[in-house]
């Protein structure tokens, strides 16, 4: 059978691409090595993140590069083997990081940011997935005076972006989540119009349904080739070969894999990422995610339960599990709730797609025709998935796209 378009990569973004697509009438195959949800998608921090209006750039400071370097911290961790591969993307986020650059960046990051909760209540009507979302926003907490500070005086500017927020004194923290234990913290942001989601996968599955509901086709295949037939596309897979007029790679952090045999090499790279799940008792619920600023982790109450996510890892795609980072973090948090029975007997880890300017690609490839690009989302591919995905359909079907894609173009590293 014949595809108008197959979509490779069945996380939130390409879900999302695949989802909008066939909303629109077309005839769409959504195909990955895991069903839609199993990776990435499964484990990030839960949060549809509205005020994420800013970028993480590459630390300039002297004194943030000397605190990162003993390779002990929370928030951020890195192998030499991945520093090695990875230095040329890494010195372009070097780069990229400077003062100007950042703010350039931002501006044209946050026209993606700022329609990410519309457009994910798009396909949570449509998908009947109401049930595992919260409206009531996230806790931002702060051990230091400094960080609380800074992040007041970038808060208040952030509600020119649309952003919504409280500041909370201890007295106020402990009323919203009477279980925890903030000693050693000064206060915390509420960010009031960013949203909850109680099972990430749950949430791409729910849209994956509502996308077979609608006629789409998802298969669960290896993607072995891609070759270019006529004016379409095969895809050879590891059980069957397939065929598409149009052709979009939304992979993640597997994308330059699948397109580097076309004649691409985009400066993409891995950022790993650990969670662990504890049990609920009456003495550790909580009703928001807890984000502790200052060490970069994250305490979110989940259907499995309280979900403890780590910050980041640099390290290659195929290296072994080091939990290291987590066993550190695991140790803060059994400070701020009692967790005492662990769900999993190993904790999860995956990797999230990186761009070295911090911006996700979106668009068509220069060197063939009837092929798109998705992908590099770093932290934010579940927040922007479906943003993404109306923004690929616009493309495909020669609308005008919501925002601009100039920024977001693959031809941006071609020099």
């Amino acid at each position: 059978m014949r595809y108008e378009v197959i979509v490779i990569g069945a996380g939130m973004v390409g879900t999302s691409i695949a989802w909008h697509l066939q909303k629109n009438n077309s005839n769409v195959l959504l195909l990955d090595k895991k069903l839609p949800g199993s990776e990435t998608s499964y484990g990030n921090a839960g949060l549809i993140q509205r005020e994420a209006i800013h970028t993480h750039p590459f630390p300039r400071q002297l004194t943030e590069m000397i605190r990162v370097l003993p390779n002990q911290g929370t928030d951020i961790r890195y192998r030499i083997p991945a520093i090695l591969r990875y230095h040329q993307a890494l010195l372009q986020y070097w780069k990229y990081s400077t003062p100007a650059s950042v703010k350039k960046i931002e501006s044209e990051w946050q026209t993606l940011i700022e329609h990410c909760t519309s457009e994910h209540q798009t396909m949570i009507e449509a998908s009947g997935a109401d049930e595992l979302i919260t409206r009531d926003g996230w806790l931002q907490l702060h051990r230091s005076e400094e960080t609380f500070k800074e992040a007041q005086v970038s808060a208040i500017d952030a509600r020119n972006q649309g952003v919504e927020h409280n500041v909370l004194n201890l007295t106020e923290l402990k009323a919203m989540e009477p279980s925890a234990n903030f000693e050693g913290f000064v206060g915390a942001i509420h960010w009031k119009n960013s949203w909850q989601v109680s099972n990430p996968s749950s949430l791409v599955k729910a849209y994956a349904k509502n996308f077979q509901d609608m006629q789409g086709t998802i298969k669960e295949s290896d993607v072995k080739e891609i070759v270019q037939d006529g004016e379409g596309w095969k895809v050879i897979t590891d059980n069957d070969t397939y065929y598409s007029d149009k052709l979009v790679i939304a992979a993640g952090p597997w994308s330059n894999d699948l397109i580097r045999p076309l004649g691409y090499n985009l400066p993409l790279f891995p950022m790993r990422g650990y969670h662990q799940h504890f049990k609920v008792t009456e003495k550790n619920t909580i009703n928001h995610s807890m984000f502790d600023m200052d060490k970069g982790f994250v305490m979110g109450p989940m259907q499995q339960g309280i979900r403890i996510t780590t910050g980041a890892e640099m390290t290659t795609m195929n290296a072994p599990k080091n939990f290291g980072q987590l066993k550190t973090v695991l140790k803060l948090a059994k400070k701020i709730l009692p967790l005492e029975d662990a769900v999993e007997s190993e904790a999860w880890a995956g990797s999230r797609p990186c761009m070295p300017d911090m911006k996700p690609v979106i668009g068509p490839a220069d060197k063939h025709d009837k092929l798109w690009f998705a992908f590099g989302h770093s932290h934010q591919g579940f927040t922007l998935g479906p943003m993404t995905g109306r923004l690929v359909e616009e493309m495909i079907h020669d609308k005008p796209t919501l925002v601009d894609l100039a920024p977001f173009s693959a031809q941006r590293f071609s020099n």
